[in-house]
């Protein structure tokens, strides 16, 4: 009989456990969309900046992957042409071509009878000019790589700001007081540093894509002049 009794008395009372414990995590589950809601002011601009940040990425890797296509068969047909006078079926050509180093060749093209030096020094510089159409915006990333971090933890010090602010004014010193809204506000901190990476990742990543072009360009305009010094 007593047994029976303690039996029934262990059931009760982790059946009661196991309620509170439920209880209690269904009280503390909450989404990701709250939790990120969670961090405050400043995840505004801080959001904003993550979508201008992946506009930015997206519009220019496609921009620079269109403008950096090296032909290969381009200079091949250009030198045909070139060696056989036909100067104005090497600038169609390169017109069709529609891509930076197109127009980098052209510009070579119609300086033909020019001084070397001259020919070579204007596709320098529009090759300069290419790049630089390339670049453009990047800096752009560069900056919000900066940015990002900073405001995430000023919004991080603001919140800490008023949580002791708070201590000062209700004496109330808990734990679970003080640590509750010191999660929330370095949400911030979080959030700025992801976009301060994604945002340094893609302007390394896109001026690297830049850099190859540069130096894929500079053999092309070599070989130019090397074809019409022949010529």
């Amino acid at each position: 009989m007593f047994s029976l009794i303690q039996l029934q008395a262990d059931t009760i009372a982790n059946a009661s456990s196991s309620v509170v414990i439920d209880k209690i995590a269904t009280t503390n589950e909450i989404s990701v969309l709250e939790f990120i809601l969670k961090g405050g002011f400043f995840l505004i601009p801080i959001s904003i900046l993550l979508f201008y940040t992946f506009y930015l990425i997206i519009e220019r890797y496609l921009f620079i992957h269109k403008a950096s296509k090296i032909d290969p068969l381009m200079m091949r047909d250009v030198r045909d042409n070139l060696n056989s006078g036909k100067l104005d079926r090497a600038l169609s050509i390169v017109g069709r071509n529609n891509t930076s180093s197109g127009n980098v060749i052209k510009e070579g093209i119609l300086l033909i009878g020019r001084p070397i030096a001259e020919i070579e020094s204007n596709m320098d510089r529009a090759a300069d000019i290419e790049i630089g159409e390339m670049e453009k915006h990047l800096g752009q990333l560069g900056l919000i790589a900066g940015i990002a971090p900073t405001l995430g933890f000023i919004g991080t010090i603001s919140g800490v700001i008023k949580i002791f602010y708070s201590i000062s004014v209700t004496e109330n010193i808990s734990i679970g007081n003080i640590s509750g809204g010191l999660y929330e506000k370095m949400i911030s901190s979080g959030a700025g540093l992801l976009v301060g990476i994604i945002a340094y990742s893609g302007y390394h990543l896109l001026n690297g894509k830049v850099d190859s072009f540069a130096l894929k360009i500079q053999k092309q305009i070599l070989e130019f002049v090397n074809i019409i010094q022949k010529a």
